[in-house]
């Protein structure tokens, strides 16, 4: 019994469609013919989790990518990859938070005040950066207070 070319499940001799992932499955011999109309076809078939968990990381846009991901069918059941779509969701948030208040209160304190925003602009960044790598590692790390909420978000269905 041959398996699927992109998931890897099995499929049968004649099956022209992976029932697992939607994959077109190459046969040798005539081409297969295309897909009937109507069959909806998964955007996220050839995104690979380890690819799925780092789009989450990336600054200031992984948050669409992060919903994406959490929204699929496809990751309802892996929990590492549902963690990583929540702490960097959280991740996010704390930006959010330091764009939306920090920012604005530092710059209506009058005087030269050293600039904490700007500080946590950074730190944030690194972090992201962090995270990008350890993902790209195929390496789950819990992040303090917001790993937490992510490990028992993810837990949730």
């Amino acid at each position: 019994m041959p398996f699927c070319t992109q998931c890897g499940s099995r499929v049968g001799d004649v099956d022209v469609f992976c029932a697992n992932c939607g994959k077109q499955q190459g046969r040798s011999g005539s081409a297969p013919p295309p897909p009937p109309p109507g069959i909806p076809v998964d955007p996220l078939a050839g995104l690979s989790p380890r690819t799925a968990s780092i789009l989450c990381y990336i600054p200031t846009v992984g948050w669409i990518a992060a919903v994406v991901v959490l929204a699929a069918r496809k990751f309802r059941g892996d929990k590492i990859v549902r963690f990583n779509a929540f702490q960097g969701l959280y991740l996010f948030a704390i930006w959010l938070l330091v764009q939306w208040v920090v920012h604005p209160l530092m710059r209506a304190i009058p005087g030269g005040t050293v600039r904490i925003d700007r500080g946590l602009d950074v730190i944030l960044l690194g972090i992201s950066v962090f995270m990008l790598i350890k993902t790209s590692h195929n390496e789950t790390y819990v992040l303090p207070i917001i790993g937490e909420l992510a490990q028992k978000s993810a837990l949730e269905q």
